[in-house]
């Protein structure tokens, strides 16, 4: 009894999708415990993966040059590794040589903390305070009054102090004491090598095994999007290391130029560092600044250190790395924190210079497996809606501010059709059904259509022209691709004033009625200003002037052309009742059924049902046939015979 009782309560998609988000979470957890358990192994695994990443390109160059995958593998591996163990000698000559000259630096160093006392507070006030601090420490450790001294009897009493040595180690102790601490360096190293030669070797089975695993049902689509995956892997890795080995080296020949010692040790560990999000660069100028400070008497090679850092990651972060990376590495802002936080929390200092090549691994392969979509959506930079929905929800909300400022970036890139057929259509389309599906209330639908309004006026102003060193905003960047292939300049024709004549000259020819809704009304103020920006005078109206009474007193006298604009074409019965009202009205009038969102056949279909005169299925096309019609209208006018008066 209870237990149906509980199904009736708990629907079962609503049980099903709790099951799923267990399943979900238990499987996180077992894969964070997993990772930070078996740590000693997954760290050599991922390092391989990335070294792979950096290596398969110069594994394919030899492989076009005629040589064996083994042989290319094994030297490309081997150089690589050398190249590597040359770097790590280089840092251990340089730190026993930093640690050899530290000694010399005691007398500097005392005499810098001597000269900032003196400087502090004038007359010594912080040393007033530790002396104070300190007699109140003293007065505290004494024992309370009435308290019984201990006597030289009583310290008699008391068990002796035995300290217990342990022998002098032998031979093969000493041995094994200095070979313990290189076991697990030597053998993290060896599996690093077998990782990065096993990945080289086996790609493509490697490849096979996750086409499997991502979606076997379309091989193309999943093998095509892999290799473009690894393909942007390898050059992001690849500019990486370039830059940051390039940082490392500016840092090394500045340092060596200022005069700071070991400047070798501190350009590798620039490079290195660099890796780590934000605060990688500031982290390695800690070390030089601070020997700076100990080995020059004087302030000026702590200056030139600090400036040279001010000046070089300035100029390598934000001029040189957005041209080579392009906009960004795939990440959020959050997510890089939270990658590095993540990591580093799981598999400590290596972790945090891991975090973001790791985090970009996964969320590549989050956009091009749908099984792994979820990493892509919560740490991706991509915008989590598509731009029409992201409009959408303002108009919803009536906040233009945001809409207006993505959309004046996209048109520095693209005509206003292609932001009204790719955005705002969509936009529109998305609140038509929702209206029609009843989840879009009549009043709301009313907001839509009055934010709509303001974001056609806040366009009014003239876009100026791309900016070439001003980067995109991600949404900009989304609405970019979904109009792949426009331009800013428009295929159709903008009208001067004095081409036109008869009702063309009036200061409205145009008459953009909606069709039914408050939606439509949207879309043919939309329309309107699209033609309108096309030297063509349009105003927008509801379908209220279209019914049977007020299209008594409705003039029609200045207008040449009028246009039914509907978002869909949802009101067939409608639309034919408003023409035919309309040829009542003016047997004369051209009218135009914009049946907005549909495939043109179906535009085509309801011309003929409503018997109008012209049909168009989207903004583009709606514009360019009212501006055909002006043209004609205008050359039959100019090609007409003047018959003299007698």
């Amino acid at each position: 009894m209870m237990t149906n009782i509980g199904k009736s309560l708990l629907p079962e998609h609503e049980g099903q999708s709790l099951v799923g988000a267990a399943s979900a979470t238990f499987i996180a957890v077992v894969i964070v415990a997993s990772l930070f358990l078996g740590r000693d192994l997954f760290v050599p695994l991922s390092l391989a993966l990335l070294l792979s990443f950096v290596l398969a390109p110069l594994v394919r160059l030899l492989q076009r040059f005629g040589s064996p995958r083994g042989l290319a593998v094994m030297l490309v591996v081997t150089i690589a590794f050398a190249a590597l163990f040359g770097v790590g000698t280089l840092m251990g000559r340089q730190l026993t040589q930093l640690a050899a000259e530290l000694p010399r630096y005691e007398s500097t160093i005392r005499s810098k903390v001597q000269s900032l006392r003196g400087a502090s507070a004038g007359d010594g006030t912080l040393e007033r305070a530790a002396d104070m601090l300190q007699s109140l420490g003293k007065e505290l450790e004494k024992p309370a009054l009435g308290a019984p001294i201990p006597t030289a009897a009583d310290a008699a009493g008391k068990p002796i102090h035995v300290v217990v040595s342990a022998p002098a180690p032998g031979p093969l102790e000493s041995l094994s004491s200095l070979i313990s601490p290189l076991l697990h360096p030597l053998a993290t190293t060896g599996l690093i090598i077998v990782f990065v030669m096993f990945i080289l070797v086996q790609r493509e089975d490697l490849r096979n095994k996750l086409i499997k695993l991502g979606g076997s049902h379309d091989i193309q689509r999943t093998t095509a999007a892999l290799d473009d995956a690894a393909l942007r892997l390898s050059k992001l890795f690849l500019a990486q290391l370039g830059i940051n080995s390039a940082f490392g080296l500016i840092i090394g020949v500045g340092l060596w130029a200022i005069g700071v010692p070991s400047y070798a040790l501190w350009a590798i560990l620039a490079a290195i560092l660099r890796f780590v999000p934000y605060i990688g660069a500031a982290i390695s100028a800690a070390f030089p600044l601070a020997l700076a400070a100990a080995v020059d008497p004087g302030w000026s090679m702590l200056i030139l250190t600090g400036l040279l850092f001010l000046v070089v990651e300035p100029v390598v972060g934000h001029g040189v790395e957005p041209v080579l990376l392009g906009q960004s590495t795939g990440l959020s802002p959050v997510a890089v924190v939270l990658a590095a936080a993540f990591w580093t929390l799981l598999w400590g200092p290596i972790g945090l210079v891991l975090a973001t090549p790791l985090t970009v691994c996964l969320v590549v392969l989050g956009r091009h497996i749908e099984r792994l979509s979820l990493i892509d959506v919560l740490l991706g930079d991509r915008p989590a809606l598509e731009p029409w929905e992201m409009l959408y929800q303002r108009l919803l909300v009536a906040d233009t501010s945001e809409a207006v400022e993505q959309a004046e970036e996209f048109l520095k890139e693209r005509s206003y059709a292609d932001y009204y057929d790719g955005i705002v259509l969509k936009a529109l389309g998305l609140a038509q059904a929702d209206l029609s599906g009843g989840s879009l209330t009549p009043e709301r639908a009313e907001v839509v259509r009055s934010a709509m309004v303001d974001l056609v006026s806040d366009l009014q102003q003239e876009v100026e022209p791309p900016n070439l060193h001003e980067e995109p905003s991600p949404e900009t960047v989304a609405a970019l691709e979904v109009t792949a292939g426009g331009s800013r300049a428009d295929d159709t024709p903008v009208l001067a004033p004095d081409s036109l004549t008869g009702r063309w000259t009036a200061t409205c020819p145009v008459l953009c009625v909606a069709g039914k809704t408050a939606v439509d009304e949207a879309a043919a103020i939309v329309l309107a200003d699209l033609l309108t920006k096309h030297g063509l005078g349009a105003r927008a109206t509801g379908v209220e002037v279209l019914t049977t009474t007020n299209i008594l007193q409705l003039d029609l006298s200045q207008t040449a052309m009028v246009c039914l604009v509907s978002v869909g074409a949802r009101h067939e019965a409608h639309l034919r009742n408003l023409v035919k009202r309309l040829r009542r009205k003016q047997h004369s009038l051209t009218i135009m059924i914009a049946v907005l969102g549909e495939e043109p056949q179906i535009a085509t279909a309801l011309q003929a049902a409503t018997k109008a005169d012209l049909s168009a299925a989207d903004f583009r096309k709606a514009c360019a046939a009212c501006v055909s019609v002006a043209q004609s209208r205008t050359h039959e006018a100019a090609d007409r015979p003047v018959l003299a008066k007698v």
